[in-house]
């Protein structure tokens, strides 16, 4: 038997070593998750979030709880980069279910998605009194305003995830032009959300868009401020949520329905998922993330702050997700943060 076994065992164990390595150099090294922020008691999840100028985070809520709808006005929380709540506002005539939010690159001023009411307003960040910035044409029904970008000259960009458009205005806002429709934009899947997290590319010449309920990242090429022909970039981010582009042009996406965020590097490659969701605490605070929908970098660059919306489903009238139970345990809602680094093993 010795001699037999003799000169395979060393077969054996370079071939056990090769696997040991391929599968350290393939490994999702996922950090941690911390916990940045807890909103306050009577909250409702969290969807919307953008870094401001100033550093802090800026947080919009969509309106449901673990029982249903909650009326408005939308609420907007602002935190210091420490956690720390600063202020709480109620957003002047508006419904409760805002969405997707940011600042303005050129004139600062705050843009918020009125979901409820399929507008975007400007909203004062200290006092929440509003205007309407964009509305839609009358021709425009169903909308689903979801999120929102800006390109390099200050137009702004915004998602309508139930009519499959991306809609367009100028810096000064108005009656919103389509910038493009397709078919690649909605969604017959679940969550029901077609176009979703969108962004621009650092030379600007590509627009990114994710579709939720499609598990999809669709790239539009651009020429001269026109869309091109829309085209599946990459499959399989489950619940493709809100995304942010890095400095080096890869995409961090809010995978809200894997409870993740997918890096996906220019070519189309995953080289990184971060985050996990380990549970809901005996107080009802999620453990990790819980359906994250929105992430932002923070001043600096060194941290993802992510918004975990926690959303079951059944309360929107859809059959429950694998999560949904879990998000039915929650009590508080949260913000997370991770370190905004792209592990080694990714490469």
């Amino acid at each position: 038997m010795k001699k037999i076994l003799g000169p395979i065992a060393p077969m054996c164990i370079a071939l056990l070593l090769a696997i040991l390595n391929l599968t350290s150099a393939q490994a999702w090294d996922r950090g941690n998750v911390d916990l940045f922020a807890v909103l306050p008691p009577g909250s409702t999840g969290p969807e919307g979030l953008a870094v401001g100028p100033d550093g802090n985070v800026y947080v919009a809520t969509f309106g449901f709880n673990t029982v249903g709808e909650v009326a408005g006005p939308g609420q907007l929380y602002v935190f210091g980069d420490n956690g720390k709540l600063i202020r709480q506002v109620s957003v002047a005539g508006s419904s409760s279910h805002l969405l997707g939010m940011g600042f303005h690159p050129t004139t600062h001023a705050l843009l918020i998605i009125d979901f409820g009411n399929s507008k975007v307003l400007t909203v004062d960040p200290k006092t929440g009194l509003s205007s309407v910035f964009m509305m839609l044409p009358p021709t425009a029904t169903g909308a689903g305003l979801n999120a929102l970008t800006f390109d390099a000259a200050g137009r702004v960009y915004v998602s309508d995830s139930f009519n499959g458009t991306i809609w367009t205005t100028g810096a000064g806002g108005g009656v919103a032009a389509s910038f493009v429709s397709s078919p690649l934009l909605t969604t017959t899947g679940v969550p029901p959300f077609g176009a979703n997290g969108l962004g621009f590319n650092k030379a600007g010449n590509a627009l990114f868009v994710t579709n939720t309920g499609n598990d999809t990242i669709v790239k539009i090429p651009v020429t001269a401020g026109l869309a091109g022909t829309p085209a599946v970039f990459v499959n399989s981010i489950n619940g493709a949520d809100g995304l942010v582009i890095d400095s080096s042009d890869n995409l961090w996406v809010a995978a809200n329905q894997g409870d993740e965020i997918v890096v996906v590097d220019p070519t189309g490659k995953a080289i990184a998922k971060l985050g996990d969701f380990n549970g809901v605490d005996k107080k009802g605070v999620p453990q990790g993330l819980l359906f994250p929908a929105s992430p932002d970098f923070s001043k600096d660059g060194n941290f993802l702050y992510i918004s975990n919306l926690a959303l079951d489903l059944r309360v929107i009238g859809l059959v429950e997700s694998v999560d949904s139970q879990w998000a039915a345990q929650v009590q508080s809602y949260t913000i997370s943060r991770i370190k905004a680094r792209i592990p080694s093993s990714g490469q």
